[in-house]
Formats: C-alpha cells, structure tokens, sequence
C-alpha cells in the first residue's frame, strides 16, 4: 500500500475577505474531490485572507499511480488564474 501526501501553500490575490477565501478554497476543495477522488482539507493559515494551505492524500497500490495523481493536482490548480501555488511538496509513503 502507498499513500501520496501533497501539501501545497496557495496565494490568492483576489480574495478581500474571509468569506471570499473559503468560497474560493470550497471550490477547489470540491472540484479536486469530484476529479480525483482524493481527500483534500485546508490545514493551516486559516485566519489569513489571500493565503492557504491545502493536504491532499490519495491511497494506492502502486507508486506511480499516486505520484501521478498528485502531479495532476498540482497541474490543475496551477491553471486556474484566480491562484498562485507559492510551494508544494509531495511524500510517498
């Protein structure tokens, strides 16, 4: 068994408030989820407006499996326009 963990740090210049971060991370969040079913949550700089932090982990039975999933994650979020991806890091356990 392997488990893929990615922690990635977001910055999201167009978020002015609270709110409008956890709309935009609610959407993200979702959208990974649907797409890739893997489980996602925001897990630091909650009280921060334009930044966050997201974990993402996807359990399979094969490395490159996992790794690929991961690397797609990042892919996907990175186009998105609305967020910059400051740093990530991806462990296979």
């Amino acid at each position: 068994m392997v488990v893929g963990l990615l922690t990635l740090e977001l910055f999201l210049p167009e978020s002015g408030s609270l709110k409008a971060k956890r709309m935009i991370i609610k959407s993200i969040k979702d959208r990974i989820r649907r797409e890739f079913n893997v489980s996602i949550a925001e897990i630091s700089f909650n009280d921060l407006w334009q930044r966050a932090q997201l974990g993402v982990s996807v359990v399979s039975n094969d490395r490159k499996f996992a790794n690929s999933v991961l690397n797609k994650i990042i892919d996907k979020i990175s186009y998105n326009g609305a967020i910059s991806i400051i740093n990530y890091n991806i462990e296979l356990l």
